[in-house]
């Protein structure tokens, strides 16, 4: 699996950060080892918010070509989903197996036109800016609608990363990594169900802070 991680100036780091330090460990379980990434952007360096710089690896690759996309948010987000360039570099994600985002992510997602008659969610502060974008904002955690996987804010980052890796692999490579980043929280009021095609995997939680 090739996985593309698309940054961006204005992204909140821990967006990108948290789901990337569960995720690299794919390549620990045999059904998914060999995964590989890419941090993509439209530039050399990234800041976020408060000007911290990371360097990218792939400067505007065609996205068309990975099997996960995964998009972060950031207050960036907000001018930037009305950027013409990099919302068609988005575009090329299209037809992406899965296409994933986390907090306000999933604005450039929507200006995109990947949420079209999809359900999805964002930052729990963005669901009126997501409105508009989508067939039904869903206020929680983590929403998947075909192959389309939505999260909320923040800290969801590391909610999502665990459920794709029990996805892709099992619950017990979820409980290998909980261990190794020392994360001992369980995610509260799971509801597998059906809502036509769309999926709400993970409810907020009503007793973390």
């Amino acid at each position: 699996m090739k996985i593309g991680f698309v940054l961006f100036n204005g992204i909140t780091f821990l967006d990108f950060i948290g789901f990337y330090d569960v995720i690299y460990r794919l390549n620990l379980f045999e059904e998914t080892k060999g995964t590989t990434w890419d941090i993509c952007g439209l530039s050399e360096e990234i800041s976020d918010e408060l000007g911290l710089t990371i360097k990218v690896n792939k400067i505007k690759p065609d996205l068309s070509e990975y099997d996960l996309l995964f998009v972060p948010g950031g207050r960036g987000t907000r001018e930037l989903r009305f950027d013409e360039e990099f919302i068609s570099w988005l575009r090329q994600a299209e037809n992406v197996n899965y296409i994933v985002s986390v907090c306000t992510g999933s604005l450039l997602l929507g200006a995109a036109g990947f949420l079209k008659n999809k359900k999805s969610t964002t930052h729990p502060n963005a669901y009126e800016l997501l409105e508009p974008y989508c067939k039904e904002v869903i206020k929680t955690r983590i929403v998947r609608d075909g192959n389309l996987i939505t999260a909320g804010g923040v800290s969801t980052s590391i909610d999502l990363a665990l459920y794709i890796v029990e996805l892709f692999v099992n619950k017990d490579a979820v409980e290998i990594i909980k261990k190794q980043i020392d994360y001992p929280y369980e995610v509260q009021g799971i509801k597998p169900f059906e809502r036509q095609e769309c999926q709400l995997l993970y409810e907020i939680p009503t007793n973390r802070k």
